[in-house]
């Protein structure tokens, strides 16, 4: 079966996020008022498995090993089977 797979990959509390202060920054200079700005990287992908719980193993070992820096990143995991 085909899954969609969404993976959302952030910054954890507490860590310093250069990218999201420099967005803060610059809408602040035009004009824009915006509190709390965080940045989060996005990667879409599909799968074939057989199973969304055996999808779900493949991409935790994905974001432990490659996608993310599990010491700095938390990341949220959206499967969806393809109809």
């Amino acid at each position: 079966m085909k899954y969609d797979v969404e993976v959302k990959i952030s910054l954890k509390k507490g860590m310093l996020n250069p990218e999201a202060s420099t967005i803060q920054r610059a809408l602040a200079l035009l004009g824009y008022e915006v509190q709390n700005t965080d940045t989060i990287d996005i990667v879409k992908f599909s799968m074939d498995e057989e199973t969304q719980e055996a999808v779900q193993k493949e991409v935790e070992d994905m974001c432990q090993r490659l996608l993310c820096n599990p010491v700095i990143h938390d990341y949220e995991i959206q499967i969806s089977p393809v109809n």
